[in-house]
């Protein structure tokens, strides 16, 4: 029997050596099926600052929170869907004040589903719940007003669950009369 310093069980002959620069999140070895071979991943939360435009990528964003987090507006991009199980999770931490916050499918295959519930600020929070048109949504825009990104802590999860297929569930708020965050733009 192996004792759990012997690599021999996990078949290597050693640890890979991590040189993917990223400091912001502790990291495991994990194997990675899809690839067939040993990565490391981040673990432990964290939050990402999406900056004006950020694209994810599973090995860093996976599981951690990204801040849609400057005034002229953030837009991310998501890694292709490919079934991984993968959660992408987005926080308004900036009021967008110019353009808009949006959060976009990698290529013209992949949609989403699911669907955004959005709290009018103008009628004491009436809801308005909005569901991904399937097959043809992969967009999402926080536009100011009737979309989104009106109050600090909008949140956003998006998760992979199929070939070509992401899973949204949404809690935002706007004013005026809402309208549905989702489009086909990509």
């Amino acid at each position: 029997m192996a004792d759990k310093y012997d690599l021999a069980y996990l078949s290597v002959a050693e640890l890979p050596q991590y040189t993917g620069g990223d400091t912001s999140a502790d990291k495991e070895l994990v194997f990675d099926t899809s690839a067939n071979r040993w990565e490391y991943k981040a673990v432990g939360g964290g939050v990402i600052a999406a900056g004006s435009a950020l694209t994810l990528t599973a090995e860093t964003h996976e599981g951690r929170i990204i801040n849609l987090d400057t005034a002229a507006g953030s837009t991310v991009t998501l890694p292709a869907a490919t079934g991984s199980g993968n959660v992408y999770r987005f926080r308004v931490s900036v009021l967008a004040t110019s353009n808009s916050h949006v959060v976009k499918v990698a290529n013209a295959s992949d949609a989403m589903e699911g669907m955004a519930i959005i709290a009018d600020t103008d009628t004491a929070g009436a809801a308005y719940a909005f569901m991904a048109v399937a097959g043809t949504s992969d967009t999402i825009t926080l536009n100011r007003s009737t979309t989104g990104s009106v109050t600090i802590g909008e949140y956003i999860e998006i998760e992979d669950i199929a070939t070509n297929r992401f899973k949204v569930r949404a809690t935002l708020s706007g004013t005026g009369t809402p309208l549905t965050p989702f489009s086909a733009t990509v």
